[in-house]
């Protein structure tokens, strides 16, 4: 039998019973949108977050959106402004700031752990720059110390894309503590995953929590009275009920993936083979276990031929997606490398030790002249 990239059906067996009951209460009290499902699990992940509020959005892009829409409503952005984002990320990054008119400045990232460089950041800030968007990618916190810093110094907003980290710690602080606001998605295969799309912003701000929480609504806070030119994208009752059931798992289920990511580490030993470096294991909570090697392609062949299915995360840097071709002449070498390079192994809460085995055995067996 084949290692799988991840299996949701899996996953959500584990608790399915938990799942179906927490259906039905949905179900039969007939309130379906904007109900004490979504109360609750606001204010439940509010609380694990460490943070005043959560507001439950349609998917994560719409979470990243609605933060900088909000921002603008509330005139600290407007259009034309620049905010600076990794150039290594999903499009999504990306989307939310051009679809708000704003300029996506695209910044190289450390060569040592993907994420955003403080440095790099702090070259390029402009005039015209108004905030930092860190993507914490694959799991793993972005250097949110130093880019706080640069953020107080430069009087800019810093904004989490934290689509892939729920859960991550440092100093005492989770992935959505540390900037203005941060953006979470809960689509299925994600460390919490909703059975649908969904996706939350979370803030101290009281003011822009309102006016994101109006914004999702039609731009309503009362119905039929519309403050702003709002959409619609509100996180339902059903995957609300479904991630309140999943995020009292959730600290278990990292736990695994560290474990998993430990053996990894641990196991594979293959000179062309780069792992990923961490200091500190609680800063990662491992959405995805990414590694490095120059023969990235005829590396997945060969684990796909010894039954270990693999994926790229991510093929094509936003940069030189058809969509961005105004940014087409970014000088970017690091981040056009690293997706050269990037593959993901195998990774989640239901990998069993003797599943993990094959992948190591597997990377193991790579010929370098293959």
């Amino acid at each position: 039998m084949d290692v799988p990239f991840l299996n949701l059906q899996d996953v959500n067996a584990r608790y399915a019973d938990e799942l179906k009951v927490a259906a039905a209460r949905v179900i039969d009290s007939g309130w379906y949108v904007l109900g004490e499902e979504l109360a609750a699990f606001e204010h439940e992940f509010a609380d694990y977050c460490g943070v005043r509020h959560a507001v439950g959005v349609g998917n994560g892009l719409d979470a990243l959106s609605l933060i900088l829409r909000g921002y603008k409503e509330l005139g600290a952005i407007e259009e034309g402004d620049e905010v600076i984002v990794p150039g290594n990320t999903f499009i999504a990054s990306f989307l939310a700031i051009t679809e708000n008119r704003l300029v996506p400045v695209p910044v190289e990232p450390d060569p040592v752990t993907f994420n955003m460089d403080p440095a790099g950041v702090a070259a390029a800030i402009g005039p015209r720059t108004r905030a930092i968007m860190a993507v914490h990618l694959y799991g793993k916190l972005a250097d949110m110390s130093a880019l706080a810093a640069l953020a107080r110094r430069h009087n800019l907003l810093l904004i989490e894309d934290a689509a892939q980290a729920h859960g991550a710690i440092s100093d005492g602080r989770k992935a959505g503590a540390f900037g203005d606001a941060a953006a979470f998605s809960f689509f299925p295969a994600k460390n919490l995953g909703a059975l649908g799309d969904g996706g939350a912003v979370v803030t101290g701000n009281t003011m822009l929590a309102e006016r994101i929480a109006a914004l999702r609504n039609y731009g309503s806070a009362v119905k039929y009275q519309h403050l702003y030119r709002g959409l619609n994208s509100r996180l339902d009752e059903i995957q609300a009920a479904m991630l309140r059931v999943k995020l009292k798992y959730l600290d278990a289920d990292i736990a695994w993936r560290r474990r998993v990511a430990r053996r990894y580490r641990e196991g594979i030993r293959h000179p062309q083979i780069r792992l990923p470096i961490v200091v500190r294991e609680e800063q990662h909570v491992w959405h995805l276990f990414v590694i490095r090697c120059p023969r990235r392609d005829a590396l997945q062949r060969h684990l796909q031929a010894h039954g270990v299915q693999s994926q790229v995360h991510y093929p094509v840097p936003p940069h030189r997606q058809l969509a961005y071709a105004v940014l087409r002449n970014a000088h970017l070498p690091l981040t056009e490398r690293l997706h050269d390079e990037v593959l993901s192994l195998p990774m989640g809460p239901t990998l069993s030790d003797d599943a993990v085995e094959r992948v190591i055995e597997a990377c193991q067996a790579f010929e370098c002249s293959s």
